[in-house]
């Protein structure tokens, strides 16, 4: 009668395995997955209104790491940017050469102010943004600004596609890992 036993317990376990063999299995993303048509071209983003800068973040995602700015105003307010690929980043006003490293540049200008325009006050300062391991991002500093504009340099791999878009009060940067 044991040995029934045992034969009918190895019989039931089995069909469990076969049963647990028949889930589909979740793949990891193929190149298909990720591919992007963003391109490497300027890009711009149109607003007269001047929006302050609260917050600074990166994250990683399967096909791109993704750079994020957090402005104050409503949603509905668009925040004014250009996002572009340059050979050195110079510092404005002062044109100074930033050094920064990577394989390419991304130039990222805000029409955001790093004072308060009322009392000429500067707001505190926005934090350090950390890029250590990630697959596409090299480094990241804020430059300076002027005259309403805050500018910061983006170091990346190499001249990667990129997109750039507004969702509620964040700007979105994200540089795909490959063409």
């Amino acid at each position: 009668m044991r040995r029934f036993g045992t034969a009918l317990a190895t019989m039931i376990l089995a069909g469990g395995g076969l049963l647990a063999g028949t889930a589909p299995a979740v793949a990891a993303p193929t190149a298909a997955d990720c591919a992007v048509t963003w391109g490497s071209l300027d890009k711009t983003g149109d607003s007269v209104t001047s929006r302050r800068l609260t917050d600074v973040r990166t994250g990683q995602h399967e096909c791109f790491d993704r750079l994020v700015f957090d402005a104050e105003g409503t949603a509905a307010d668009p925040i004014r940017y250009t996002v572009r690929y340059v050979d050195v980043l110079h510092q404005d006003p002062s044109d100074a050469v930033v050094p920064i490293k990577g394989g390419a540049i991304l130039e990222i200008s805000l029409f955001s102010p790093r004072y308060d325009g009322e009392t000429g006050e500067p707001y505190p300062p926005l934090p350090l943004v950390d890029v250590a391991g990630y697959r596409t991002f090299r480094e990241f500093k804020f430059t300076g600004g002027s005259e309403g504009y805050t500018q910061a340099g983006l170091g990346v791999r190499a001249r990667l596609p990129f997109r750039v878009f507004q969702t509620a009060n964040h700007l979105v940067v994200d540089v795909a890992h490959t063409w």
